[in-house]
């Protein structure tokens, strides 16, 4: 859906028109967004203390701050459709999350952080760029700057997936295991072609899963190459749930906990 320099903008989605399926569909892609930006959060919260460095631990801290702030406004943008965003925020168990399946469990080693970055992070950025060049206004306001934010990730993310790379021996094997492990769901929530998603597609909220697709191939093929990958040649998963649009699966519920804030909520004083 990319828009030739020059070329005006699509008109904005008038979102009273929503019939509810319409209105069902962009609630679930508002919301696994939002959710996969939480959990990206809680991952790499994880890894503040536990990095190789301190400048990179340092980094680590930058990036949650950023995944926070970034679910914090996808989930407000749930208003735009006069619903409260609290339940979705702190109320709901891990069987009801969303987050994409990349981010269900705590990565146990720091290749697995390197392989979320550039690879779960860049599916979302993908997944982030189209809707910011739909038709849905809100989108367009808010999203550009995450994207600006994401490009500091990516890069950290890419000298840190070649570094491990070509270091060989087990640091190249822990990153092909990782790569190997969340490709699959990535690539199914990308490319994502059910009947809620084809519903944005046709009021031009997102591009067509094909282009999806083809741009996430594009922009991860020479990374993931570098263990021995050949994106072209990873489905995604057939395993797909069609109400959370994620692939089947949930993360751990500590991690849910952590992100509803249970704990930070139950020191307040009314």
């Amino acid at each position: 859906m990319s828009t030739p320099k020059n070329q005006p903008m699509t008109d904005a989605l008038d979102l009273s028109t929503l019939n509810e399926d319409q209105r069902d569909a962009l609630v679930r892609l508002i919301v696994t967004l939002a959710d996969s930006k939480r959990l990206m959060g809680i991952r790499y919260s994880d890894w503040t203390l536990g990095a190789p460095s301190i400048e990179t631990g340092v980094s680590m801290a930058s990036m949650t701050q950023d995944e926070w702030g970034h679910a914090r406004l996808l989930y407000a943008m749930l208003k735009t459709l006069d619903i409260d965003p609290g339940p979705f925020e702190y109320e709901r168990t891990g069987d009801k999350f969303a987050s994409v399946s990349a981010l269900d469990r705590e990565p146990l080693d720091w290749a697995a952080v390197v392989a979320l970055m550039v690879l779960a992070d860049g599916a979302l950025s993908t997944m982030l760029r189209s809707v910011a060049q739909g038709t849905l206004e809100q989108a367009r306001r808010r999203v550009p700057k995450m994207l600006a934010e994401e490009q500091y990730h990516m890069s950290m993310g890419s000298a840190w997936y070649r570094r491990l790379a070509d270091s060989g021996g087990e640091s190249r094997r822990l990153l092909a295991v990782a790569t190997e492990d969340i490709l699959p769901g990535l690539l199914a929530w990308v490319g994502v072609d059910d009947a809620a998603a084809r519903r944005m597609v046709a009021i031009g909220i997102l591009d067509s899963a094909a282009d999806r697709l083809a741009l996430y191939r594009d922009e991860v093929r020479e990374f993931v190459a570098l263990v021995g990958v050949d994106i072209d040649a990873v489905l995604g998963t057939s395993e797909w749930d069609e109400v959370r649009g994620r692939a089947v699966g949930r993360p751990d519920e500590e991690a849910c906990e952590r992100a509803r804030g249970d704990r930070n909520r139950a020191l307040l004083v009314e």
